[in-house]
């Protein structure tokens, strides 16, 4: 912690939660005070509407179409998260060790879920760890000790023999690989895109899917039952027809279903928004998108039915909370977003933060 940071009073709307909103708070040796320091002189004053650093719950540090990258790319793709506001990122999987971004004080804070883990030739090459359902449980564990908290597995994929999207596992090896995550501290999520695969991981006991976009009444059900998180990543399901253009002269059927997927997308979210399923903000930055797209998710869980607080909250409040790590606190380090305009009135106004503090710096004039 950065404890000669200097002292700042920020004042005008400080957003402590979805309902607690106070007038100022104190930055004082890089962390949040409620209390003004003895000494008030030489002090930075900041004044808007203030939020926690917004949270990016899926993205790729380190990761681009074709596979790893190097570290200078790698700064990037972490200096163009923390340029956006988001000051918080879950990686939902790389290739590469980005645990060097720890030891530097200007750069976001990231919770990693190691590499992906998938099946034999049924993900993007490069990617992952590709192997067979006998050796799941081994490839979890270790990508759980690698990890801050989570693994990543790669939950359906196209077929080749069905033509469509099918399930990667059978379901006793993802219960066992559920239960190994488990063991070892961790949480499991999984890149799902179709129908089947979700009752397969409900049902093992999944802690979060990323996507979702193949949620149905049953699933739905299953999901707000259990308490299954979401991260439907919108921004990255625009990609969807692109994807079924690519794949209709030899898979039409996975085609049409892509079409279908992307079409309902709003829909399927709504209703899992309406039956109480956790959601949370992620990009799915870096496979086939920029980084730096987090108030362009809120934006769109706006338009499946979220209000504009909900929203906010599933990058801020919320998200902090889900993944265990503070917010606006007495005593934690101050890492916030400042803007000139309210944005509860208006999602948009995210993305123009008019300054970023990160460890009690501000970081972004």
């Amino acid at each position: 912690m950065a404890n000669d940071a200097p002292v700042l009073h920020v004042t005008g709307r400080v957003l402590v939660g979805p309902e607690e909103v106070r007038d100022e708070l104190w930055v004082i040796g890089g962390r949040i005070s409620w209390t003004a320091p003895y000494d008030t002189e030489n002090v930075q004053t900041v004044r808007g509407f203030v939020l926690p650093g917004l949270v990016d719950a899926h993205c790729h540090v380190g990761l681009e179409a074709h596979g790893g990258v190097d570290k200078a790319t790698t700064e990037q793709h972490a200096l163009t998260e923390r340029e956006a506001g988001a000051l918080l990122l879950r990686d939902a999987g790389s290739p590469v060790d980005t645990h060097w971004i720890d030891e530097r004080d200007d750069l976001p804070r990231i919770i990693r879920a190691g590499r992906h883990i998938a099946r034999t030739k049924r993900y993007i090459r490069n990617f992952a760890h590709e192997i067979e359902p006998e050796d799941l449980v081994a490839y979890v564990r270790q990508e759980a000790r690698r990890g801050d908290g989570w693994v990543k597995l790669v939950g359906d994929w196209i077929d080749r023999d069905r033509g469509d999207l099918a399930p990667c596992w059978p379901r006793e090896a993802l219960r066992a690989a559920i239960d190994a995550a488990h063991e070892e501290g961790a949480s499991v999520t999984a890149h799902c895109f179709g129908e089947e695969s979700l009752l397969d991981f409900a049902a093992a006991g999944t802690d979060c899917i990323e996507h979702a976009s193949g949620l149905l009444p049953d699933s739905i059900d299953l999901f707000a039952q259990q308490r299954i998180s979401i991260v439907p990543t919108l921004v990255n399901i625009e990609n969807f027809p692109k994807f079924a253009d690519a794949g209709e002269a030899k898979f039409p059927g996975y085609a049409a279903h892509m079409r279908d997927l992307y079409a309902r997308r709003f829909d399927t979210i709504a209703a899992a928004h309406e039956a109480g399923v956790p959601i949370w903000v992620g990009t799915d930055a870096s496979g086939q998108l920029p980084h730096g797209l987090v108030a362009a998710e809120v934006a769109e869980l706006t338009k499946a039915g979220m209000t504009n607080l909900e929203a906010i909250s599933a990058a801020t409040w919320g998200a902090r909370d889900w993944l265990g790590r503070p917010g606006l606190d007495d005593g934690e380090s101050a890492d916030f977003v400042v803007y000139e305009e309210d944005p509860r009135d208006d999602v948009r106004i995210l993305a123009a933060p008019a300054r970023v503090v990160l460890r009690g710096r501000q970081v972004q004039p």
